[in-house]
């Protein structure tokens, strides 16, 4: 059976860029382990379960896997697991990563020996912020010369004010794309396209919640996996 580690965050992850990888791998079968920093359940962005922000439907679904899943509900600490036999590792976005999951360094550590060994990485959104801190086995930034997506630019101009404040005061540290593209990354948003999904051997990047489902088609896709009629 092919398995999954999910790194969460605690600071506020977006639900649709978490729970839609998680619903449409284990559907397919893939057994899937959920981590947090410290090993709390993550925290959920209220903006992503808003039904005047992501609709009625969406935010129902979202909502009811975030509280009722097992595996979300009791996470394993980030620093006792390991990429070592899971065959993907996911990291799901929202801003919240930005204070916990891109900062920390054993979620470094799972995402650099997923790239380098067996295993391929999901990073989506925000997440990918994390590309800018990690480092491979001999130094250099992992995401050098890697063609990658992410949260743009162009969308954070229209949810922090001038100060970089957040909608809930919180100071956003950094934007993800200058970030990115500072530690040498080939960034492309694919702002034409409804989806953004980008493959660079063993690292795959997702734009946003509009592309958590394509994401996670092409990470079945990439594992040689059917999803389930």
């Amino acid at each position: 059976m092919a398995s999954a580690l999910f790194v969460v965050s605690e600071e506020g992850y977006w639900g649709e860029e978490c729970v839609e990888p998680l619903t449409t791998l284990s559907d397919a079968g893939v057994d899937v382990t959920v981590a947090t920093p410290t090993g709390e359940p993550p925290v959920i962005d209220e903006r992503s379960v808003d039904p005047d922000n992501v609709g009625e439907e969406t935010a129902e679904r979202v909502r009811e896997v975030h509280e009722s899943d097992e595996r979300l509900n009791d996470p394993e600490p980030l620093a006792d697991v390991s990429a070592e036999g899971h065959d993907a590792v996911v990291f799901p976005g929202g801003h919240g990563t930005e204070w916990d999951v891109n900062q920390d360094r054993h979620a470094r550590r799972l995402l650099r020996d997923a790239v380098e060994g067996d295993a391929l990485a999901l990073v989506v959104c925000h997440a990918v912020g994390i590309l800018a801190f990690t480092r491979d086995s001999d130094g250099d930034l992992l995401v050098e010369g890697r063609e990658v997506t992410g949260f743009p630019n162009e969308w954070e101009e229209g949810i922090v004010d001038e100060r970089d404040l957040m909608p809930d005061g919180r100071k956003l540290p950094y934007w993800v794309e200058d970030e990115v593209i500072a530690a040498g990354g080939d960034w492309d948003a694919e702002l034409d396209q409804d989806a953004s999904v980008t493959v660079d051997g063993s690292l795959l990047t997702a734009r946003g919640p509009e592309s958590s489902a394509a994401a996670a088609r092409t990470l079945l896709e990439e594992l040689g996996l059917e999803r389930e009629a």
